[in-house]
């Protein structure tokens, strides 16, 4: 997978997270960015050298990818959760609405039932 296609990926879960969690993922995108420019530079430095030892700094380059990506990961895992306890609570609090609205259209209702059978009553008598 290429870089333009991660970017992509990043960018189209940024969207599905909302502009709570922007800030923070965008914050660990940046630096997976940094990081991966700078390895980037540093190979081409090396071969521009032609110096040895281009297959530890290709290995130190791989390792600094991955973390990285844990961390941009981590950070999508943690918004994730985020976003699953906050629709947990929304979906609470319009549940509890609900039953609060149904209760006070029941005695709404009653009293209305009450008042037009009590109206009733003094029509025929």
């Amino acid at each position: 997978m290429g870089g333009s296609e991660i970017v992509l990926i990043i960018f189209v879960a940024l969207l599905f997270f909302g502009s709570k969690a922007i800030p923070d993922v965008a914050k660990t995108l940046g630096k997976a960015m940094r990081e991966f420019q700078k390895a980037t530079n540093e190979i081409k430095r090396e071969i521009n050298d032609a110096g040895g030892g281009i297959g530890d700094d290709i290995r130190d380059i791989k390792s600094t990818i991955q973390g990285a990506r844990t961390d941009i990961e981590d950070g999508i895992k943690k918004h994730t959760s985020e976003i699953k306890s906050d629709i947990q609570e929304i979906k609470d609090d319009v549940q509890k609405s609900t039953e609060t609205i149904t209760s006070e259209v029941k005695k709404e209702t009653d009293v209305i039932t009450s008042t037009i059978n009590d109206e009733a009553k003094k029509v025929n008598d």
